[in-house]
């Protein structure tokens, strides 16, 4: 079907899914986000907890104000202070003028702050003053400011189990959970994996200039709806990209969920002197110098497939579809050797 900017635009900044784990999920973040509380935000990296803030923030009665985002671990422990707060001129060296920090600028509005866990005491004792009484100062300054700011704060750690090693304030975390919503994994939303899977599959045809979207073969469903996806929403997106630009043609058939995996990766590991060369061939396995004495050829040969079959399946995150195709044998195939060396492959590798 052919698309254009006009009828792709819709979705840009839309949340898409269709499952009970993801509908259950919206209906709670609606429920809270004309509150005006501060709301945390668990799960796992890639499941779209910057999106979800980014919803709260518009089914709000703040969405005409702003909407200021900081992710914490992108800043050393000794600026994350200064960029929230900000500073007066000459506060620490290069300090050359004053600075509004992250809260006056989101004043009215909501601020979003990713991977809370990563914030030192210290200043998160400043960020609890700030939810209790709406005031802070900045940076060597003693005079206070006031501002009015719903707080958004996400993070993939434990932080309870923070707080149990003094890493996390017990009272900020009971002030920061009015509601705590939890981001469902892509392994719970299996009918959101094609859904989602066509939307970027679009997204990338047009960036990519193409006339027409691109449609999956039933083995490349299979694949997608079979896969675990460690990475959740962001590796979906990027395996689907990848399959789009790789593809020949209006069909996709072939997705790859680990670019690096390749027969002549050891190879690569071998030519730069790393850990492990010159004790692995050109092909990946054991090396193949010449034996100094008297060998026995079926030991050697059988000793050779278990190790492939642990590195494919082990390349392939133990998907025993895509280890045989590695390995260039039918499913069947790959099967029958998996039950003749079934001992030797559930042994450590000497």
């Amino acid at each position: 079907m052919p698309y254009t900017s006009d009828n792709l635009q819709p979705f840009a900044v839309e949340a898409l899914g269709r499952s009970e784990a993801f509908l259950d999920f919206q209906e709670r973040l609606s429920r809270v986000a004309p509150v005006n509380r501060p709301v945390l935000l668990l799960g796992e990296r890639g499941t779209g907890k910057e999106l979800a803030a980014s919803r709260l923030h518009f089914l709000s009665g703040r969405w005409q104000g702003p909407l200021v985002t900081l992710n914490c671990t992108t800043l050393s422990p000794g600026l994350i202070e200064a960029e929230l707060f900000g500073h007066e001129k000459g506060a620490f060296t290069g300090a050359d003028h004053r600075k509004t920090g992250r809260f006056e600028a989101a004043d009215g509005g909501t601020l979003f702050l990713d991977e809370i866990g990563s914030i030192p005491l210290v200043v998160q004792e400043k960020i609890l003053r700030v939810v209790e009484y709406g005031s802070f100062a900045r940076v060597v300054s003693s005079t206070h400011f006031t501002v009015d700011v719903r707080i958004v704060v996400a993070t993939h750690a434990d932080l309870a189990a923070l707080d149990n090693r003094d890493a996390f304030r017990r009272d900020l975390l009971d002030r920061l959970s009015f509601e705590v919503l939890f981001l469902p994994p892509m392994r719970h939303r299996g009918e959101d994996i094609m859904l989602l899977a066509d939307h970027f599959a679009t997204r990338m045809a047009f960036e990519l200039g193409r006339k027409e979207i691109p449609v999956f073969t039933p083995r490349a469903v299979a694949a997608l709806e079979g896969y675990q996806w460690p990475g959740n929403v962001r590796e979906l997106k990027n395996v689907v990209e990848r399959a789009v630009y790789r593809a020949e043609g209006e069909v996709i058939d072939a997705v790859v969920f680990d670019p690096f995996v390749s027969p002549y990766a050891a190879l690569l590991t071998a030519e730069t002197g790393g850990e492990g060369a010159g004790e692995r061939g050109r092909n990946g396995g054991p090396g193949v110098s010449p034996p100094s004495g008297p060998v026995n050829l079926a030991t050697a040969v059988a000793a050779l497939e278990v190790h492939l079959l642990r590195q494919a399946l082990q390349a392939c995150r133990h998907h025993q579809r895509r280890a045989a195709e590695w390995l260039g044998l039918s499913y069947d195939q790959f099967r029958g050797r998996l039950r003749k060396y079934q001992e030797e492959l559930f042994e450590p590798e000497p």
